[in-house]
């Protein structure tokens, strides 16, 4: 290999987000890293406790200087809190609150603990505007329907994050609020003209990129005003003419997992990236399942595209020289005191803020709580949820709602408390058959949602959390026996 076939290579390496599996560095990342990976993205099978996790990422930066990320929502979506929980409340808890001052109070938290973890990219926060309520990937991880709202909060959510030198990804452009499929899945669409999407989709990556975020994620969506039947992720419309061109910004841009389905199943893994390099992006997050043959087929495509004139070095050659720039911000400037005692007080105090009840719970006897089980997201994946741990007194029965026995669970619930807890239960039609029945057998039953509160059945009590963390759980039941 010459000289400049090696640096074709280096470059073709850096633009690569890795994953592995386990909890310590296979060695094929610390060599990649050695030879210009441009660094890796951790999940939840990656983390065991804070130690471990900064072990880790002191072990990955002994190889070279990688951009280290993980999505750290808060809420649903955690990485360094995926078995147990979040003590942080969502994006649609802190949008509930309406307070900039709360979300950036929260995310200075999140960013501090990524911080002294060694995490410097957290691919948050969510910017989609939640326009559309059936949405199966978004949901509680927006600020809210409105632009407005999205927009102030995700400009907070910047500042807290960043305030840390811990880099915002602003996700996930050009919005992924307005859709009813996940893009894990398929490739969903935005059937909306460019006005709607400039007034709606587009405000919070305006007043994001206005606020100085250092990388925006992009989206697996379709839209086809703006991209056609291409996937944003893949679009020189949407990444170089509308989010480099119209709205000038010029820091990194991430893509979404390229392992997902709706560019997996389109233009395969290596394809997808060396067209989205092509369309403007200059890291490439390629999820959990590529494995290090796939690493190496993908480094090999690119390189295969610079020779054969598909994809201009150039572009290699700019989207280097934007990730050298973002690492440089990493280490300069004074970086904040990251050891601050109270992180998870704000996590709680925030949830306690969000949380709403109408009606009236009265006193609890011998609670039986019902949980309806709701499948999980590939997002979020299997994250603990619901109530158990904060009502020690209480029985808890996890439920399928198709599977579960009303009438029986009447039975045992007869001359005591009944709550029932449940998640997005507006998605789910078998959950709100369920949730009907044993309210219908027991108007006296308190209902807990702890996803969006869409739907609410005629119950005695119903609490709203907004989020299924462990923050929005402890708050409920702070409700339920105060």
């Amino acid at each position: 290999m010459s000289q400049s076939d090696r640096g074709l290579r280096r470059l073709a390496a850096g633009t690569l987000l890795v994953a592995f599996q386990g909890t310590t560095a296979p060695p094929w990342v610390l060599r990649e890293l050695e030879q210009g990976l441009g660094g890796v993205t951790l999940f939840g099978f990656n983390v065991a406790d804070p130690g471990q996790v900064r072990g880790l990422t002191t072990a990955l930066r002994s190889a070279g200087e990688p951009v280290i990320s993980l999505d750290e929502e808060g809420g649903d979506v955690t990485r360094l809190a995926y078995h147990v929980g979040s003590p942080y409340p969502g994006n649609a808890a802190l949008g509930a609150v309406d307070d900039v001052e709360l979300t950036r109070s929260v995310y200075h938290a999140i960013g501090s603990e990524l911080a002294a973890c060694g995490v410097n990219l957290d691919m948050a926060p969510s910017a989609d505007v939640n326009s559309e309520a059936d949405n199966p990937v978004i949901g509680t991880r927006s600020f809210g329907p409105e632009p407005g709202l999205v927009a102030r909060h995700t400009v907070a959510a910047i500042e807290g994050l960043q305030s840390v030198r811990v880099a915002a990804c602003v996700k996930h452009f050009p919005g992924h609020g307005a859709t009813r499929v996940d893009s894990h899945l398929a490739v969903p669409v935005v059937d909306v003209g460019m006005d709607v999407l400039r007034e709606r989709e587009l405000a919070p990556f305006r007043a994001a990129i206005e606020a100085g975020a250092k990388s925006v994620m992009t989206a697996h969506v379709a839209v086809p005003a703006l991209t056609g039947e291409t996937p944003a992720t893949l679009s020189p419309a949407a990444l170089t003419e509308l989010l480099r061109g119209e709205l000038g910004y010029d820091g990194v841009v991430v893509t979404d997992a390229l392992d997902m389905q709706a560019i997996t199943r389109s233009v395969g893994l290596a394809g997808g990236a060396v067209l989205s390099i092509a369309a403007g992006s200059d890291l490439l997050c390629l999820g959990p399942l590529p494995t290090y043959d796939d690493v190496q087929a993908i480094i090999a495509e690119i390189v295969a595209a610079v020779d054969d004139g598909r994809l201009p070095a150039e572009r290699l050659e700019q989207a280097a020289d934007r990730v050298a720039a973002l690492r440089s911000w990493f280490t300069s400037g004074e970086r904040p005191d990251q050891n601050r005692a109270d992180r998870h007080g704000v996590g709680l105090h925030a949830a306690r803020r969000a949380v709403r009840l109408t009606g009236r719970a009265g006193p609890l006897v011998e609670p039986l709580v019902v949980e309806v089980d709701t499948p999980p997201t590939i997002a979020v994946g299997d994250v603990p949820w619901g109530v158990g741990p904060y009502l020690p007194q209480a029985e808890v029965i996890r439920v399928k709602p198709a599977a579960a026995d009303a009438p029986a669970l009447l039975a045992k619930a007869a001359g005591r408390s009944l709550i029932v807890v449940v998640k997005d239960a507006h998605r789910h039609e078998e959950s709100r058959a369920l949730v009907s029945a044993l309210v219908a057998g027991r108007p006296d039953a308190i209902v807990i949602e702890m996803g969006l509160p869409v739907w609410r059945p005629d119950s005695a009590a119903y609490i709203a959390t907004y989020g299924a963390a462990r923050a929005n759980a402890q708050a409920a039941v702070e409700l339920l026996t105060a």
